[in-house]
């Protein structure tokens, strides 16, 4: 169980870093700064809630840490989604990412349905 935690704390932080470093590649432009915006708050905010998740002290805000997280992946793939529209030239970039948020969404969902 410990191993799995670390893992995921680090592929939620990977994920993280990895929209960051996407970012960086796109265009300023009215679009794109909104969309950036808003990708930077929900993917940096899965990691965050995943750590507040490993330090909970009771089930039930372990719980409602990881269904944050949940919502917060889902959310982040969103805006990439959005991002992925208005950037079809670098979609080679950005949907892997996608697929990582729809990944992460699942793992968490599994989580909680899987110990309630």
């Amino acid at each position: 169980m410990q191993n799995k935690k670390y893992d995921l704390e680090d592929r939620t932080l990977l994920f993280a870093k990895a929209c960051i470093d996407l970012c960086k590649l796109f265009i300023r432009n009215t679009i794109n700064i909104e969309l950036i915006s808003q990708l930077i708050r929900s993917s940096s905010s899965v990691g965050a809630n995943y750590r507040e998740a490993n330090d909970s002290t009771t089930k039930k805000d372990f719980y409602h840490r990881i269904g944050i997280c949940r919502r917060e992946a889902k959310e982040s793939k969103y805006w990439l989604e959005l991002l992925l529209h208005s950037n079809q030239n670098i979609s080679d970039n950005i949907e892997p990412l996608v697929d990582e948020a729809l990944q992460l969404a699942r793992i968490f969902a599994s989580i909680v349905k899987n110990n309630h």
